[in-house]
């Protein structure tokens, strides 16, 4: 089965957050599952040398935009046993990051139609174009529109995965012609809520709908997780499903992690993560006491739940636990935890900053991560935080939910909380806390978080049973 794989950002050439590192695994699993999955993104003008210096030419061609066409560039390079093409145009990938621009919707338009106009210069066709959010959710409406009558396009199927809903890619009606190139008589495939809605698109013409756990595909046709598409995901649920994402287990490794004071494994994790631990304390200049340390690695934004954190945070420090965080985002927050900090001097460190060498350090070195959010389609930090044996601390929501179990009947790999409230938040941490005060119980938790398998080899068996779905529907 032929497989491309079409995403915005894929690490380690280009990412933001979970998709790329979604769009960095999944293909090698699937092909280590005997999958031909190739891989396509564009080519962000800040990508580092050493990945552009390895590049290979293979031709150009031009994509229609609305009424204009423009230059595409096609470039190839296979890294890991996976074969990566890249989409060129300098007018609109080489800017400084990947989103954020006042014209991205056609951007992304351009480069979903160069997705498909690509296929016409290669020598691999796809059984299946598997999409991701909504920087490539017009593919399916444009394979539908105006290539579904070439033979090679026939019948290739579409999969369209859903990372996180509140990202849509809404833009006015005015685009829909001189942008899209989507006729009136087709506009009802985009148009949500008297707007274009990229996603909508997506969901309208894809084969398939997926999410990226089981328990967030249940909650986007609620109305307080859909962001407005609920509606229109109970018309679609009979293509609606959810897989649980996994993780890079060699990439998150703790037994070789370069960034950490000391390595460890499921054998020797009792003598070397207390090490991790007091480096740890050192970096966020805490006091060396034999305390529970809670870790947050975050975006600072609301839907995260750091308003819980917020009321109950000095009641956290008073109960005898430190508190350390790395992240940066909304104002309110940044200054609340640098204030928080302040106030705290040696029980709360704060580094208002993105560093993935510093965020391998709170994984090893804390005793718990602190995961309270309001949504999460599904997360990736608390299975890292598992397997650095470090023990989550999650509301049950999305792939919260389906990744942590409760470890009150002493089976669980976790502590959870399941409804949106602070002192809830506090009574799950301070139950971890108690754990804690037990040694011989605790060590066993780590033991067992540690042992919990969150590799992408039981989500690609997922997939490619998804896949064969999708391949036998016409």
């Amino acid at each position: 089965m032929n497989v491309l794989f079409c995403s915005s950002e894929v690490k380690p050439f280009a990412a933001s957050g979970g998709l790329g590192d979604v769009a960095g695994s999944l293909p090698r699993a699937l092909r280590n599952r005997r999958i031909a999955c190739r891989v396509v993104m564009p080519l962000y003008g800040d990508m580092k040398p050493e990945y552009r210096e390895k590049l290979t030419y293979i031709t150009n061609f031009n994509v229609p935009v609305g009424w204009r066409n423009q230059y595409c560039g096609l470039f190839e390079l296979t890294y890991d046993g996976v074969k990566y093409y890249f989409l060129d145009n300098e007018y609109y990938f080489k800017r400084s990051g990947l989103y954020g621009y006042y014209d991205d919707g056609e951007r992304f338009a351009f480069f979903s139609r160069a997705i498909l106009e690509m296929l016409f210069y290669l020598d691999f066709a796809p059984d299946i174009i598997h999409t991701n959010d909504w920087q490539t959710a017009l593919v399916p409406v444009y394979l539908n529109l105006y290539y579904r009558q070439i033979e090679k396009f026939r019948n290739i199927k579409t999969v369209f995965t859903i990372h996180n809903i509140q990202y849509q890619g809404k833009y006015g009606m005015e685009i829909l012609e001189d942008t899209l190139a989507i006729g009136r008589e087709n506009a009802h495939l985009v148009e949500y809520d008297r707007c274009v809605n990229f996603m909508k698109g997506a969901i309208e013409c894809a084969d398939k709908v997926t999410t990226v756990s089981p328990s967030y595909a249940n909650e986007i046709l609620d109305p307080w997780y859909s962001h407005g598409l609920d509606d229109l995901l109970r018309q679609k649920q009979y293509k609606l499903c959810g897989i649980l994402n996994g993780i890079d287990v060699k990439g998150y490794d703790p037994a070789t992690d370069p960034a950490l004071a000391a390595n460890f494994d499921t054998k020797n994790f009792a003598g070397n993560k207390p090490l991790c631990k007091k480096e740890l304390q050192a970096e966020f200049g805490l006091h060396d006491w034999p305390v529970p340390v809670v870790g947050m690695v975050t975006r600072l934004a609301g839907h995260k739940g750091l308003d819980l954190v917020r009321h109950v945070a000095q009641e956290i420090v008073n109960n005898g636990l430190q508190l350390v965080l790395l992240g940066t985002g909304e104002a309110e927050y940044e200054s609340f935890f640098s204030d928080l900090a302040g106030r705290n001097p040696g029980s709360v460190g704060v580094k208002l900053q993105f560093n993935p060498a510093l965020a391998s350090k709170i994984y090893a070195g804390a005793d718990m991560f602190l995961m309270p959010s309001k949504s999460e389609p599904c997360g990736l930090s608390q299975m890292v935080a598992l397997r650095y044996g470090t023990i989550p601390i999650v509301r049950e929501t999305g792939g919260l939910r389906d990744s942590i179990q409760d470890s009150g009947d002493g089976q669980g790999n976790g502590f959870t909380f399941s409804s949106y409230n602070a002192h809830d938040m506090l009574n799950a941490v301070l139950r971890a806390k108690a754990g804690y005060e037990n040694p011989e119980g605790w060590q066993m938790l780590i033991k067992r978080a540690m042992e919990c398998d969150f590799s992408w080899s039981a989500s690609a068996k997922q997939y490619v049973e998804m896949y064969d779905q999708v391949c036998k529907l016409w």
